[in-house]
């Protein structure tokens, strides 16, 4: 496993097996955040960069096996793709694999761009309501929802209502792909003939994941 990038040692050593790599070590050349120190601990600014550019320069410097540590909720959107996996609830499943949720923000994104109010419903009050109208589509979940309890009996109700379900690890991930800023805990997309194709790609692969799934439990 590799190792973590500590954000808490002020003195450049190397405490146990942790890796330090302090930001005003990083060449001049590369717009890197700002260090400030107060105490014994470093907080970083948010100027000119983001954690992607702090995890490539610490595989040129021969980290490739570092793994970052998101400080707040901004680092976790930008971590890569397996690694947002690793703060999902244990109840996400069946979970989108990365390629696959390329393909649902995509979706997401032409529903949204053909029309926001007509083709999507977006939050649990208003998805719980529409299935209960009997409005069909894909719904996709987040895996980040906390309390869980507050979504967990909806997968079964799909199920019930043979209702195709898919997560994805996190609640922006969803709310970016929509174009909006507040984060959604879930989303059902209808079809509409200008992304058929699209939608009809999605949900036989979610169905296919979906049967998997409900041969584990």
């Amino acid at each position: 496993m590799g190792h973590k990038r500590s954000l808490e040692n002020t003195n450049g050593h190397v405490d146990g097996h942790e890796e330090v790599v302090l930001v005003d070590q990083q060449p001049s050349s590369k717009k890197m955040k700002t260090s400030k120190k107060s105490n014994e601990s470093i907080q970083l600014d948010d100027t000119n960069t983001d954690e992607m550019s702090i995890k490539n320069e610490l595989i040129e410097n021969g980290g490739e096996n570092v793994e970052i540590v998101p400080r707040t909720r901004r680092d976790m959107i930008q971590l890569p793709y397996d690694q947002k996996l690793k703060f999902v609830s244990v109840i996400a499943q069946p979970m989108a694999g990365k390629k696959l949720a390329k393909k649902i923000f995509k979706l997401l994104r032409k529903a949204s761009k053909q029309s926001r109010k007509e083709q999507l419903r977006i939050g649990l009050k208003e998805v719980q309501l529409r299935i209960r109208k009997g409005e069909r589509g894909i719904i996709v979940f987040a895996g980040d929802v906390t309390p869980i309890e507050i979504m967990c009996h909806l997968p079964a109700v799909c199920e019930d209502k043979d209702i195709p379900y898919i997560y994805v690890p996190f609640r922006t991930d969803i709310s970016s792909a929509i174009g909006v800023r507040r984060p959604a805990l879930m989303v059902l997309i209808k079809k509409h003939d200008n992304y058929q194709e699209l939608y009809d790609e999605c949900e036989q692969k979610i169905r296919e994941l979906m049967t998997e799934f409900m041969k584990t439990i």
